[in-house]
């Protein structure tokens, strides 16, 4: 495969604003923005989706066999899936079960005491516990078979922490890896099963779950990799170190669900949405982050405007939501190495989406 069959290479996209009455000048738009972005960067054969109150797919899910996608074609999530574990962590918040201000070890008697100090739940949402990240490409890329989050964690948990807790942001998946923990000691079920019940199910998704490396799955996108503008078959790796931060799989279908559900305060209320779209930290660069949140609104206004992005072999991904009008935004690549365009067409389509109606 070459530059001009992966850009965009299965991008699907579906933008809907409960909210708002769409027209057909805002479905003309959007088209031409999307069709205008994938005919700059020199795409062809590229598999594209976007869809204005609705959904539609089209394109192919795997360019080797011209095998067709769907709104229902499974692909990686990515790192959006913090923000299903931040939603799972902010529920048992509101039963009483979880203190965003409790250390780690109340949770996890057997979690190591570290130096620089306390690690509490709130720094591990918020990204700034000092718990690091992938320490090389093969730990990134790992081949090898987790039975267990308990078993992920024992990769880094007695490393020492970059930083005093709370002290500054520093993005890392792991944190979120015990995070899942946690909310599989203090629910009683394993992470999947938790969050089946809990936000899946509430929410009407049912093509997401925990990917298994090398499984047989209908409808599963291809994964490509773009580098040097080149852009080639991915070689997949073992998610398991990291299924609380990044291990999941999802639909078109299902992502529009799962905004959908956040926005109409299905699996939280509004108030602990508003705690979780507060930023934690005053970075000096780039955008807030709340509880599992990125905040993209403009300053003061941050919070008008939320969401996260991913990228991870074979997959780039990026939802944003404005609570306020219910909108929600969602765009989803089985690329890696096009992140920027992904937040790019995000960012464009949700200023389409807020426009009044023209017709």
């Amino acid at each position: 495969m070459t530059t001009k069959t992966t850009l965009f290479s299965l991008i699907y996209l579906l933008c809907t604003c409960s909210g708002h009455t769409q027209d057909s000048s805002k479905a003309r738009e959007a088209n031409e923005l999307l069709t205008a972005l994938i005919t700059e960067s020199g795409v062809t054969g590229t598999a594209a989706g976007y869809a204005v109150q609705g959904k539609t797919a089209a394109g192919y899910r795997c360019a080797e066999n011209q095998a067709p996608f769907t709104d229902s074609t499974r692909t990686r999530t990515a790192s959006i899936a913090k923000t299903m574990t931040a939603v799972a962590i902010m529920q048992l918040v509101e039963q009483g079960r979880i203190d965003l201000d409790a250390p780690v070890q109340t949770y996890l008697p057997d979690y190591p005491k570290k130096k620089a100090g306390d690690i509490t739940v709130r720094h591990l949402l918020a990204h700034t516990s000092g718990t690091g990240q992938y320490q090389s490409d093969k730990e990134a890329e790992s081949q090898t078979e987790f039975p267990s989050l308990e078993a992920a964690m024992a990769v880094f948990k007695d490393r020492e922490l970059l930083f005093q807790p709370g002290a500054a942001f520093y993005y890392t998946t792991y944190g979120y890896v015990v995070l899942g923990r946690i909310i599989e000691v203090v629910s009683g079920q394993n992470y999947e099963a938790y969050l089946q019940k809990n936000i899946w199910d509430p929410a009407g998704m049912n093509d997401t779950g925990v990917e298994k490396i090398q499984a047989e799955q209908t409808n599963r996108s291809c994964l490509y990799q773009k580098q040097k503008r080149k852009t080639k078959t991915a070689t997949e790796n073992n998610l398991s170190n990291r299924v609380p931060g990044g291990g999941l799989y999802t639909t078109l279908d299902d992502m529009i669900r799962f905004g959908n559900a956040i926005v109409e305060n299905r699996l939280i209320k509004a108030e602990t949405l508003e705690q979780m779209t507060q930023s934690q930290f005053d970075q000096k660069a780039g955008n807030p982050y709340g509880l599992g949140w990125f905040l993209y609104g403009p300053p003061p206004h941050e919070s008008v405007v939320i969401g996260h992005s991913g990228e991870q072999t074979g997959a780039a991904t990026q939802i944003m939501l404005i609570p306020k009008s219910k909108t929600v935004v969602v765009v989803l690549a089985n690329t890696s190495g096009t992140w920027k365009d992904v937040v790019s067409l995000c960012s464009a389509l949700i200023g389409i989406s807020e426009k009044p109606g023209q017709d």
